[in-house]
């Protein structure tokens, strides 16, 4: 063997992950041997359902056009003639969410496969707006991720935020029509960032037609290298979004590493793709934001989200018991006892349960 043969040979080094993956793998590396096409059309279907896990994927697999193989509950795949698809699944309290990678020799056959699987689930499929969050983590291989999905139902009252002149629903909107694109919740733990940063993500999907896709961390191991953030740049997310962000937003003076990747890409290419960027904060004080983060054209608005007034608190949960005798009755209790204090929106919520 010559040497560059011998480079392209052990350079050739693929890592699959489960039977599918290699079956797949395997067909299409024959089909390349060959001078053959194998599976030259790809979709992915992604949806949810109220329905079982189990019984939907039990109804795909004994479909009499095609066979399946079943590994474990919450994954299948499908080879047919013309066809393979790897499906995935997961569970939720009231639904079940899956996620189809459909390859095909032709058009026709991926759209029918398309049909089929979205027949089985049939009326039980949720048509309520979604998005899809994309969670990176660090493992001991590196930076991995997975996906969840999440249905976007919150109610928002515009009472719950006060500090937002014009309502909850106008804001966002305007945010999502801004070019600047960093936001900044800032404020106390359950007064209510990670439900606007919901309905933020609702609204996205919204507007697309179709989940959005957000990636979210936590860690900060992951924003040590440059991976996470040329995935964002060059994938398929709408948002990037980091709770409890207080370590990321520091100024840089005092040590803070990791924002000046935020930085560089927020005036760059993500701007022009119009893709967001939230951080939620617990800092209590202006002066603990870097102030390169916040300035105008880079950041749409800076949010101090507060604590409700005992009033502003006692007028919101009535409207949300919206006249129910039972929920009015627990507000009256609730925030009779201490009428003075104020309340997150988190303890309002609690009092109405």
């Amino acid at each position: 063997m010559k040497r560059n043969e011998m480079m392209l040979s052990t350079g050739n080094t693929n890592r699959v992950y489960g039977l599918p993956q290699l079956v797949w793998s395997n067909r299409v590396a024959r089909a390349v041997e060959q001078g053959m096409s194998c599976y030259p059309i790809y979709r992915k279907l992604h949806f949810a359902a109220r329905i079982e896990l189990e019984v939907l994927l039990d109804a795909i697999a004994l479909d009499p056009s095609w066979r399946v193989e079943r590994q474990n509950a919450e994954n299948l795949f499908i080879d047919g003639e013309g066809i393979f698809v790897m499906a995935y699944g997961s569970r939720k309290a009231e639904y079940c969410s899956c996620v189809f990678y459909i390859w095909a020799a032709d058009v026709a056959k991926a759209e029918a496969a398309k049909a089929c699987i979205l027949a089985k689930a049939g009326s039980t499929r949720i048509t309520e707006p979604m998005f899809t969050i994309d969670w990176n983590f660090v493992t001991s291989n590196g930076i991995d991720s997975a996906e969840i999905e999440e249905l976007a139902t919150d109610v928002l009252y515009n009472s719950a935020y006060p500090e937002i002149v014009g309502g909850v629903h106008a804001f966002i909107a305007r945010y999502l029509d801004a070019k600047a694109t960093v936001l900044v919740l800032q404020g106390p733990p359950g007064t209510g960032k990670t439900r606007l940063i919901r309905a933020i993500l609702a609204e996205m999907s919204r507007r697309k037609g179709e989940p959005a896709r957000v990636m979210y961390t936590g860690e900060s191991k992951a924003l040590e290298s440059d991976a996470l953030f040329v995935k964002f740049i060059t994938g398929e997310d709408d948002a990037f979004v980091m709770e409890d962000a207080d370590h990321v937003m520091k100024p840089r003076a005092d040590g803070n590493d990791h924002l000046h990747r935020f930085l560089t890409i927020a005036d760059g290419v993500v701007r022009s793709q119009g893709r967001k960027i939230v951080f939620s904060t617990n800092l209590p004080n202006v002066g603990d934001l870097d102030e390169a983060l916040v300035r105008p054209g880079r950041c749409f608005a800076r949010l101090f989200v507060r604590k409700l007034t005992a009033a502003e608190a006692k007028a919101l949960a009535m409207e949300i018991a919206a006249g129910d005798a039972e929920k009015t009755g627990r507000v009256s209790q609730a925030f009779n006892e201490e009428a003075a204090r104020g309340r997150s929106l988190a303890e309002v919520y609690q009092a109405l349960q």
